[in-house]
């Protein structure tokens, strides 16, 4: 590992430079400056060089439960992220369409399939049974959808009701959630936070980078500021990659031939009235050449479709976000094009830089792994921070682990796509073995005769646990033959009384949780109001 002469740039306390805003560059600064201080408390001084002339993409996005454990970390006021990012809660994601596309009655009638990938693990009793085996061994026929049967989260999402009650307080609740919010709106309350801590802002246009003799950044030039020096330089330019792609030429890894997206045309559509019910749940259709995305703020809806060229033309996928949004809305829309290139960095932390976001690499929008890369990235920066020392002392186990994750990200999306039993050339193609990751086709061949395990998953690793492949593989109607496991399976009694105290626990949860739309109305209202009991008929549910 070759490090970075630091004679020039070490400081008692090294300054920081963020270039690029956005959810990245603030979720950086504002991470950073909680955790390390600033120069307003001892700590490096941290600044977000900020152009005034590059807009942020805000169709609406989607996250993961984890982003809770950032929020609150940094101790911002859940209420208030919401008011200002317009937030709703999201309890997962609905697949509309993935194994097969609609059927068509006889009475002209189509019927589409679904199925859920919840964010609650699946119910772990007192007494302790898995109940996946259980289910497996169910008469196909018989049994419920995989998801309605070891959690009551879809019974709730599906019924339009919140995962959580307005006493219940910050970032708690009795079913897992994460959120859809305006991404630039997100931005900016980052932004006021980390500058409450004393991060500086710099509004700005970068117009060069001078590099060292040893290929390090020795400063970034700016029309407004002049020449700006630092000791590390976080790349959070976006799809530019301004730095760590521009500057310094970290290669970049498509990653084409596994994940084959490359477009999306996306719109924002208001809400035919103002008390329309809001799903708690990203819903994901497949058509013919990738999928729609459905998310519902509290003043609109984003709606995207992400297809790939080489199978469809911009017109025609135009077209079926027209078809798409029609079904519900009339409203007019101004579709935006954007393209992209799958793939990542496998040295994201290169010299005195290191990329976060876009400028690392970017999958697809499927899961909404953005935002949970973000997350795992700047949770490593501040694990790694080089007070003193060379810069890069880090950089080969930073980007080894941060390689391995975006690895086991790529092999969990395309999951959804190789399972899929639809008959377009998209569709076929992404069902080829040739397009399988190796490790996730070892993993299907596993899966064939058992379900998945906890220890098929290096934790440190990965970013969804080892039952969200079992939502994925099962909602698909992924077949694991476990008929050999059966004369082992000896409490199918106490099984089936599970399953049925699942069910009833839906059922409760129906008359203790209000709809989600006027739990987001009374949170932008009041607030949240903590409360230490939970109501009596919520009590027992053990999560």
């Amino acid at each position: 590992m070759s490090h970075t002469d630091t004679s020039a740039s070490e400081r008692k306390a090294r300054e920081v430079l963020i270039v690029g805003g956005g959810a990245a560059g603030w979720m950086t600064a504002a991470y950073l400056a909680k955790n390390l201080g600033t120069d307003r408390t001892g700590g490096p001084r941290i600044t977000v060089l900020e152009s005034p002339d590059i807009s942020i993409i805000g169709v609406g996005e989607g996250t993961f439960p984890t982003i809770r454990n950032i929020l609150r970390s940094l101790g911002i006021d859940e209420a208030e992220f919401m008011r200002e990012s317009h937030a709703t809660f999201k309890q997962g994601i609905r697949f509309d369409d993935w194994e097969m596309p609609p059927q068509r009655e006889p009475n002209g009638q189509l019927i589409h399939s679904h199925y859920f990938h919840p964010f609650e693990a699946p119910y772990w009793s007192r007494e302790e049974l898995n109940l996946v085996p259980y289910w497996l061994l169910k008469d196909r026929d018989k049994r419920l959808p995989f998801a309605q049967a070891v959690t009551f989260q879809k019974k709730v999402a599906d019924a339009g009701l919140a995962p959580k009650a307005i006493h219940q307080g910050h970032y708690q609740g009795p079913l897992n959630y994460a959120y859809h919010f305006d991404a630039y709106r997100f931005a900016g309350v980052l932004a006021k936070f980390a500058k409450g801590l004393g991060v500086h802002h710099l509004s700005g246009n970068l117009t060069g980078v001078g590099l060292a003799a040893d290929g390090a950044i020795d400063h970034v030039a700016t029309a407004e500021h002049g020449d700006l020096k630092a000791g590390l330089y976080v790349d959070c330019s976006g799809f530019r990659a301004e730095l760590i792609g521009k500057a310094i030429r970290a290669p970049f890894r498509p990653i084409r031939d596994i994940l084959f997206t490359d477009r999306a045309v996306t719109a924002q559509v208001p809400h035919d009235c103002s008390d329309c019910q809001l799903e708690s749940y990203t819903v994901s259709s497949a058509h013919e050449a990738g999928w729609t995305w459905d998310i519902a703020l509290s003043d609109r809806r984003g709606i995207g479709y992400v297809y790939a060229s080489d199978y469809t033309t911009d017109e025609r996928a135009e077209a079926v976000l027209r078809e798409y949004i029609g079904r519900t809305s009339k409203a007019e829309i101004s579709p935006r094009h954007i393209s992209f290139t799958a793939g990542y960095r496998e040295q994201q932390w290169m010299k005195n830089c290191v990329a976060v976001g876009l400028s690392a690499g970017f999958l697809e929008p499927l899961e909404s792994t953005g935002m949970v890369l973000i997350e795992s990235a700047v949770n490593k920066i501040v694990e790694f921070f080089p007070f003193s020392g060379p810069a890069d002392a880090s950089a080969t186990i930073f980007n080894e682990s941060m390689t391995r994750r975006y690895e086991t990200i790529i092999g969990f999306i395309k999951l959804h796509y190789c399972l899929s039993k639809r008959p377009e050339s998209f569709w076929v193609d992404n069902t080829k073995p040739e397009t399988i990751p190796p490790h996730l086709r070892d993993l299907l061949a596993l899966w064939k005769f058992r379900p998945p395990s906890r220890f098929d998953f290096v934790l440190d690793h990965e970013s969804f646990a080892f039952f969200s492949y079992q939502y994925i593989l099962y909602g698909m109607n992924f077949e694991t033959d476990y008929e050999a496991a059966r004369p082992s399976l000896s409490q199918s009694e106490l099984a089936d009384q599970l399953f049925a105290r699942i069910a009833a626990f839906g059922e409760q949860a129906s008359k203790d949780l209000i709809s989600h739309r006027d739990l987001v109305d009374a949170v932008y209202r009041e607030g949240f109001v903590e409360r230490q009991a939970p109501p009596p008929r919520m009590r027992g549910i053990k999560m």
